[in-house]
């Protein structure tokens, strides 16, 4: 049936899928609660109908500050198919940008989880005129919960919502998403359900060439990014049970209890996991630790071609002696895991192949609705080290610098009351100019080098690109997060934050007293651990781009920081002014 807008879905799962008990399910007080395709339309309608009990009108805008929960999913429909527009929120962005946000798109209404998200900002509702009422999901001391709505919906005897929906275009905005960016205010990316659809629509082409036909899911990356999104709602499309975690720690159990065959991660979720694979490995003893680092060893080596019979049948008693138990952690039935949001290890994404769990890389941004490349399931759908082909219906070129430049359906409607930024971005002709820089791979497959604006020369008049070399040094095992840095000096530097977990399980098999963060980047016996890696790893680059010195920090990066953006990228100026003090240790 034909899709138009974002709550097509809905008539699409009930038609397609009348019988499924678990269409949505989200956890209360330890126990799944599921939702059928009648009744998720059920509490979406009746949402909508106390939605316009209040007042709400086309275009009127309500924040939802949401945990991945099915209520994510109902608001989402419930506001936009009677044309109001949503504005996801992270619960982790600053004061400052709430108010920003609240102010510029003149809320009207506000949705929260839980308690501790309405402490972080009720202070900047009471100075944002706009904001006639909020609601919560959980009790809040103070506010409504979100089922009164629901309840006035129910009454609401007056609001023909059929018409309603009927009037509503896939050229209508369907949702505001504000970026973070790396500084300044952010700015809202004005996404049509059009824009949202005609993604879904390639997304949706690459799954179906799976030959693995997928019936469950699990969410936990934040429902209020893009990305996650167009996945959640590909689930819906094609009838995938959507299994929503609201918090990361539970991953782990979660998954042994749901057993998902696919899952959105981004690469810092698949590295810590690969670490954690790692440690498990140097805690065994004798033939069972020779075995597990011969296993993966051999995984670091994997490709789809060039391997000897003799490679594949030793990877084939790998599998049935090790990958088999990496593959049990997961839930016992994982499939695919699709990748994106930052540039994804290519050593990782073989091992995980090696251990028959296909990593699907992407690329692509808010404004772009989000995806325009992605890797893909037939034969040569799929090259390390790059996101896979481009979509058919995204055009792309390069400009001479190397910048990525695309246009298409996806294309956002401009940013939110900000015609200047919109006309920097994208320019007369209608490309959008990404701020990537990127090649093609033998005419097929993206890749992704660098930032444009942080990419620095060196005094030397040399150009370096970190991000090229951040993800090399974040192979080691040691490095849990780096920062490049040398703009204007006369070599390359790194501020490098160490993997402590690993360096724990380091010290205990060496015998070395372990005390905390603090005194282990002072630990010679640590530092001289981690230059060894350094060295082992200049190696691989160019001369202008190796570290020649580098200070340890006794905190990782953090979103919480403010070092990271909420969708976990360096906040360069940011790191680099905090730690200037450091910095000029390095170069004094």
């Amino acid at each position: 049936m034909e899709t138009t807008r974002i709550f097509d879905l809905l008539d699409k799962l009930q038609k397609e899928h009348p019988d499924k008990e678990d269409v949505l399910a989200g956890q209360t007080n330890g126990s799944w609660k599921k939702y059928s395709a009648k009744e998720y339309a059920g509490i979406v309608n009746n949402l909508s109908l106390g939605l316009l009990r209040l007042g709400v009108k086309k275009n009127d805008k309500i924040a939802t500050i949401i945990l991945n929960s099915p209520e994510w999913s109902f608001f989402d429909m419930a506001i936009t198919q009677i044309g109001a527009i949503m504005l996801p929120i992270y619960p982790t962005i600053s004061r400052s940008s709430f108010k920003y946000i609240f102010e510029e798109a003149e809320v009207k209404y506000v949705i929260v989880s839980n308690q501790d998200i309405y402490n972080s900002i009720k202070d900047v509702i009471i100075d944002s005129p706009s904001i006639l009422d909020i609601y919560s999901i959980e009790k809040v001391n103070g506010l409504k919960l979100w089922t009164e709505i629901l309840d006035k919906g129910k009454e609401n005897k007056e609001d023909d919502l059929d018409k309603i929906k009927s009037e509503i275009k896939a050229d209508d905005i369907a949702t505001i998403i504000y970026t973070s960016g790396t500084t300044g205010n952010p700015k809202g990316v004005m996404l049509s359900h059009g824009n949202i659809l005609s993604n879904l629509e390639s997304v949706d082409e690459v799954l179906s060439k799976n030959p693995y036909k997928v019936t469950r899911s699990i969410s936990f990356l934040p429902l209020c990014h893009v990305y996650e999104r167009i996945l959640n709602y590909m689930y819906q499309f094609n009838g995938i049970s959507v299994y929503y975690v609201d918090n990361i720690e539970k991953l782990g159990d979660i998954m042994k209890e749901v057993h998902p065959e696919m899952f959105g991660a981004v690469p810092r979720v698949l590295e810590k996991t690969y670490d954690k694979i790692v440690k498990k490995g140097r805690g065994l003893s004798g033939i069972k630790k020779q075995l597990f680092f011969w296993a993966l060893n051999l995984a670091h080596e994997f490709d789809f071609e060039g391997k000897s019979w003799f490679y594949k049948k030793q990877l084939g008693i790998a599998d049935k002696l090790i990958f088999s138990k990496w593959r049990e952690a997961f839930g016992g039935k994982l499939d695919n895991i699709v990748s994106g949001g930052a540039t994804l290890n290519p050593r990782l994404a073989r091992t995980f192949r090696a251990a028959k769990i296909k990593i699907q890389e992407g690329y692509g941004l808010t404004e772009t609705s989000p995806v325009i490349a992605v890797s893909r399931f037939e034969p040569g759908g799929v090259k390390f080290g790059t996101v896979g082909p481009v979509f058919k219906n995204v055009e792309l070129k390069f400009a001479e610098d190397g910048e990525i430049l695309t246009k298409g359906p996806c294309l956002m409607k401009g940013y939110y009351k900000k015609d200047e930024y919109t006309k920097e971005v994208i320019d007369k002709d209608g490309w959008f100019h990404t701020g990537d820089i990127g090649e093609l791979i033998n005419d097929k497959y993206l890749k992704i080098t660098d930032r444009k604006k942080e990419i620095f020369k060196t005094s030397g008049g040399k150009y370096i690109a970190p991000q090229v070399v951040e993800n090399k040094f974040k192979e080691s095992p040691f490095i849990e997060g780096i920062i490049v840095i040398g703009e204007n000096k006369n070599f390359t530097s790194a501020l490098i934050g160490p993997n402590f977990e690993h360096i724990e399980s380091w010290c205990g098999v060496k015998g070395y007293d372990y005390s905390g963060t603090e005194k282990a980047i002072l630990d010679e016996k640590i530092i001289n651990r981690i230059q060894r890696e350094v060295d082992t790893l200049n190696n691989d680059l160019d001369k202008i781009e190796q570290i020649k010195k580098f200070k340890l920090l006794p905190n990782n990066f953090s979103v919480e920081a403010g070092e990271l953006s909420p969708t976990l990228k360096l906040r360069r100026k940011i790191i680099l002014d905090r730690y200037k003090d450091l910095i000029e240790e390095i170069y004094g």
